[in-house]
């Protein structure tokens, strides 16, 4: 029983975690609720499909994927038979080398500024490797490890949620907004998970923290490392912006920099300043962050632009998820919008996109499962057309689009009602506004 390893949840992370424990010489039993099609996983590992069984339970360590809740009955035998139960990127962790651990959290712009910091890292000749929600867990890379090897990781409150023991040397909490309520129940609870990202950092360790949103600076002071805040205002200490310049200040030290932007969004440069906090604060010099900056493009999905047909731009969002970063997508323009809003709905109200609807968007195209939802909570602002399906939303805006419209694939919701994932989402949505 000693070097038996149960895995709950063969997903990406599920099945990199069983390879690791296989390798590292443990057996490995792994159950999955759902019956499909599991690819890249070691034969050693002994694996149930359509329901979690007590055999599970013969293990001595159950490492949970992220998505499964703690409150299902197996769990809950588990604890009662006190089987240590743990997260992959906590059991990863004890089998990984690093010189620093990056990690950046937040409700919105992680993947943005996870991929910006890697690359200014990369960009100065440091072992990095990039891990979590923005692409590999961190599993699959352990062994590869070394005490040279900067890991840099995008973490979810799920993943936070599980892995309480947590510290890495430099901590990146963009924001906190409503989001995942059906899985935390309450903001108190989502808060509490993104605050494991630093509560156990010491004096010598970094929270880079984001000044303009209140939670975020009401929690700081709970923080025992170094805060470094970012703003888009002025800021007695901190990095923040000032005349289209980015500005470090480290009381009578102050510094500039003036990269050149060209992601969209003011929630961008809020992104940009994270990173530029974080590579600056582990000895990145100015000139280098200001360099890849200056370069940087930005991500898939995310606010994207597509094509321009017949005046028409269209923009691929599809990474918002949930009505925070529909906002941010929706103050990104002028007006004229036609949006494109729905899929499954994640427990939120979406009342709070009212008054940016009612200012700057000329049509709402609902899809998906939340699409009633939608429709009673923003009635009577807009125009509104039930396209049920992208494809049905991009004809319907075809017939209606004049020259100088912005279309807005900002869904707001998540993308599990008619795809796998937001990427899937994205792309389909790309493939059809290039064969208009």
């Amino acid at each position: 029983m000693d070097k038996i390893i149960g895995v709950l949840g063969l997903g990406k992370s599920g099945i990199a975690v069983s390879n690791l424990a296989v390798k590292l010489g443990y057996k490995v039993f792994a159950s999955d609720n759902e019956e499909h099609k599991i690819n890249g996983l070691d034969k050693k590992v002994v694996i149930e499909l359509g329901k979690h069984s007590d055999k599970i339970l013969n293990s001595k360590i159950i490492i949970k994927s992220p998505g499964i809740s703690t409150n299902i009955s197996i769990l809950k035998k588990a604890v009662n038979r006190k089987i240590k139960v743990m997260s992959e990127l906590a059991f990863s962790l004890k089998n990984s080398k690093y010189k620093k651990i990056i990690a950046v959290t937040g409700t919105n712009g992680k993947t943005t500024t996870t991929d910006l910091i890697s690359k200014i890292i990369k960009y100065s000749r440091q072992n990095s490797i990039v891990v979590g929600n923005i692409g590999c867990p961190l599993a699959s890379m352990a062994l590869k490890t070394t005490k040279k090897t900067y890991i840099i990781m995008e973490l979810s409150s799920y993943q936070l949620e599980d892995t309480c023991d947590f510290r890495p040397n430099v901590s990146v909490l963009l924001n906190i907004t409503p989001d995942h309520l059906k899985r935390h129940k309450t903001m108190k609870a989502y808060i509490r998970a993104k605050e494991n990202v630093f509560i156990n950092q010491k004096k010598r360790d970094f929270l880079v923290i984001n000044y303009d949103d209140k939670i975020c600076r009401k929690i700081a002071i709970k923080s025992k490392a170094k805060v470094i805040f970012f703003s888009k205002q002025f800021l007695q200490n901190g990095i923040f912006c000032n005349n289209g310049k980015i500005v470090v200040k480290n009381g009578k030290k102050c510094m500039e920099i003036s990269p050149k932007i060209n992601i969209v969004g003011m929630h961008n440069m809020e992104n940009i300043l994270a990173a530029v906090a974080t590579t600056y604060v582990i000895g990145i010099k100015l000139d280098i962050i200001e360099k890849i900056i200056s370069e940087y493009e930005g991500m898939e999905h995310r606010i994207k632009f597509v094509r321009r047909l017949n005046g028409v731009d269209y923009y691929n969002d599809s990474k918002s998820t949930n009505i925070d970063s529909t906002k941010a997508a929706i103050e990104s323009f002028n007006g004229n919008i036609l949006l494109i809003l729905g899929g499954r709905d994640k427990g939120m109200s979406y009342t709070p996109l009212k008054k940016l609807i009612k200012q700057k968007v000329k049509a709402v195209f609902l899809i998906g499962e939340a699409a009633n939802k939608i429709k009673e909570d923003l009635l009577n602002l807009s125009i509104f057309f039930n396209s049920d399906t992208v494809e049905n939303a991009l004809n319907q805006i075809s017939k209606v689009a004049v020259s100088g419209d912005i279309v807005l694939f900002s869904p707001a919701c998540a993308s599990f009602d008619q795809f796998n994932n937001f990427e899937e989402r994205g792309e389909f949505f790309k493939k059809l506004v290039v064969k208009l």
